[in-house]
């Protein structure tokens, strides 16, 4: 008798799963379906920024009311980084990520493009920063919100020169300024992480995002972070990259 209490219950739950799911049926199947949607994305990432670019964005705070609120239709979608998200998704019942990725592109330098030297160097710092995984700690912070921090070297260690490299004021969470009006972000950490690596002094230069290929491609600035991959083909090189930033779509299932 209480095996037979026990087995109704359980057949009473997985009724009311598929009660609810039914009553709040998904309506993003594609990366397309996003525009206009109200989406949801979290406090201090790339997430929800791009939200509000494709629908109306809502700010959370954290993962679990985001994925509470898309369960009971609050919210459309969410949007998130794919790492996050695939963890994020595998311990939350009633979700999934949409196979095809919203958005995904590669971070790099723009460097001269007849300065073949400083282009290996920065590859080289690069190389060595992946090797220590102060790269993706510093992907972690500023796309996850891990908590990650770089610490650049003193004012007392020897340079043997200086990097002017020419950022935007205004691209959050990759370049920005404080309260302060010192530039900050996830390119800036990047910067000076390089510029430890090849011991000279970073020197960050102010231009608009338009401005950053320009700046390098005239010699007014040795680097450029910020530009949008595609830009400036032929006039720059590039390095490789020093992320590969991959934002995806959770909906209801």
């Amino acid at each position: 008798m209480r095996k037979l209490f026990y087995l109704s219950s359980i057949i009473f739950i997985v009724i009311l799963i598929i009660a609810g799911c039914s009553r709040f049926p998904n309506t993003v199947h594609s990366p397309e379906d996003v525009d206009g949607k109200l989406i949801g994305g979290l406090e201090g990432t790339p997430s929800l920024r791009l939200a509000s670019e494709h629908g109306t964005a809502k700010a959370f705070f954290s993962e679990e009311e985001m994925m509470s609120e898309l369960r009971m239709a609050g919210i459309d979608c969410a949007i998130m980084e794919r790492t996050t998200a695939n963890e994020l998704v595998s311990n939350t019942s009633g979700v999934r990520i949409l196979t095809e990725p919203l958005l995904e592109y590669e971070l790099r330098f723009a460097i001269p493009l007849e300065n073949t030297a400083l282009l290996d160097a920065v590859n080289f710092a690069l190389e060595e920063l992946s090797r220590n995984g102060t790269l993706r700690g510093l992907y972690n912070r500023y796309f996850s919100r891990g908590n990650f921090s770089y610490t650049p070297l003193g004012d007392d260690v020897p340079r043997t020169g200086e990097l002017t490299i020419a950022l935007p004021p205004d691209s959050p969470p990759f370049s920005f300024k404080d309260a302060q009006g010192n530039f900050i972000g996830m390119d800036v950490d990047v910067a000076i992480a390089v510029s430890d690596i090849l011991g000279v002094k970073f020197i960050p230069l102010e231009y608009d995002a338009w401005e950053l290929v320009t700046a390098v491609w005239h010699g007014r600035a040795d680097l450029a972070l910020g530009w949008h991959p595609g830009e400036g083909e032929g006039l720059i090189n590039i390095s490789e990259p020093y992320a590969r930033a991959v934002q995806v779509v959770i909906v209801r299932r």
